[in-house]
């Protein structure tokens, strides 16, 4: 399986994808090979969808998860066993269209305010202010800050997408604070280390599990009971908040990395100042019509 590993690796990082897919990928194909106990070879087609049909109905797995398995083992089967199959064709499970949930600027500043440790609010700080994935985040370089135009430049985004997002000027204090505490000629948020002495050698960027932590601890001593609220719920609130400010939808597309306008415009559905102008309008039209006899 080894053997097998290091293949799907190398394919994976051919097709440039990003670090967090690689690891998705690899884990849907060691499932699947842990449920029928068989190297991946001997894995025939016919197998697949029972596999699926079994992690549907009787484990459960949600659209999301199922969609995530189904395309690490057709890339896996594709594109290291060279396994032409049609079952890949019609394997697709259904996109859940759930709109994320939303934090006000208050809660998002009271989350903030209960970050125990400096790295963890400069970095969650850093995530907000410029509605960044935690893997962006994560992968900050110093040499991807532009301080003459107070940019952030963002290579590593979802899909290899290049792009630049303003660098608030207190954000950008808070960053030179906290690399001062390190000087990591590279990384922004190197690993530091059990002593928080590898900071300035380190060559690896801050755990994942370190951070994620640190935001659930903030967010439960903060009293925020909302459901499903994440450290990418601070990405969907920059968006939002900038709506809910007037910035023209265009451009917190090209903030965002959206692709599509369609993407960025389901953040309609997440703000009250649209709603609240709406009604202060429709106030106004209607003004003198409730003269009429009844």
């Amino acid at each position: 399986m080894k053997d097998y590993y290091q293949k799907s690796i190398n394919a994976l990082q051919l097709a440039g994808l990003s670090e967090r897919t690689q690891q998705c990928y690899t884990r849907s194909v060691r499932q699947l090979v842990d449920f029928y106990k068989q190297t991946p070879n001997k894995i025939t087609e016919k197998q697949l969808p029972e596999y699926f049909l079994h992690r549907r109905n009787d484990d459960k797995w949600s659209a999301a998860t199922l969609r995530i398995a189904q395309s690490g083992i057709k890339f896996f089967f594709a594109n290291v066993l060279k396994r032409d199959w049609h079952t890949f064709n019609y394997l697709s499970a259904k996109r859940e269209r759930r709109l994320p949930c939303i934090l006000s600027r208050e809660e998002v500043f009271q989350i903030l305010s209960k970050v125990k440790t400096f790295h963890n609010y400069a970095f969650l700080s850093t995530v907000y202010a410029c509605g960044l994935r935690l893997s962006e985040a994560l992968a900050i370089q110093v040499s991807d800050i532009d301080k003459t135009r107070m940019m952030l430049h963002d290579h590593r985004g979802k899909g290899a997408k290049d792009r630049f997002v303003p660098l608030p000027e207190q954000t950008l204090l808070l960053l030179r604070r906290y690399w001062l505490t390190h000087k990591n000629p590279v990384l922004i948020f190197p690993a530091m280390g059990r002593g928080q002495n590898l900071g300035a050698t380190s060559k690896n960027p801050m755990a994942l599990d370190s951070v994620q932590g640190a935001f659930r601890q903030a967010k439960f001593a903060a009293g925020i009971k909302k459901r499903q609220v994440s450290i990418h719920t601070l990405r969907h609130c920059y968006a939002t908040h900038l709506l809910e400010a007037g910035t023209n939808p265009r451009v917190i597309q090209r903030y965002m990395g959206h692709t599509s306008l369609e993407t960025t415009m389901a953040y309609f559905h997440l703000t009250q100042k649209g709603a609240e102008d709406a009604y202060q309008i429709i106030n106004e039209l209607m003004k003198g019509f409730d003269q009429g006899d009844a």
